[in-house]
């Protein structure tokens, strides 16, 4: 994989296979996600662990994003 690691906060509506995420000060990256009821969704970590975030966790994750793409221009106060 390329580009830089990124802090980045994650719900079980914006997690993305390949997040790095810490717990209990071990990381654990994602390789796959099944949707359980109420809006959550089943982390399945590339070491075999699973964990269930539900629709109201929020975590921090470290995510991996290309420099290079282009950002949404800022908007100008005037």
């Amino acid at each position: 994989m390329t580009g830089v690691l990124v802090a980045v906060e994650i719900s079980a509506a914006n997690v993305r296979r390949g997040d790095q995420v810490m717990v209990g000060g071990q990381a654990f990256t994602v390789r796959d996600m099944i949707a359980v009821t109420g809006g959550g969704k089943r982390l399945e970590f590339t070491s075999g662990e699973f964990l269930t975030l539900r629709s109201t966790t929020v975590l921090w994750a470290a995510r991996r994003v290309s420099p290079r793409l282009a950002r949404p221009p800022r908007p100008t106060f005037r």
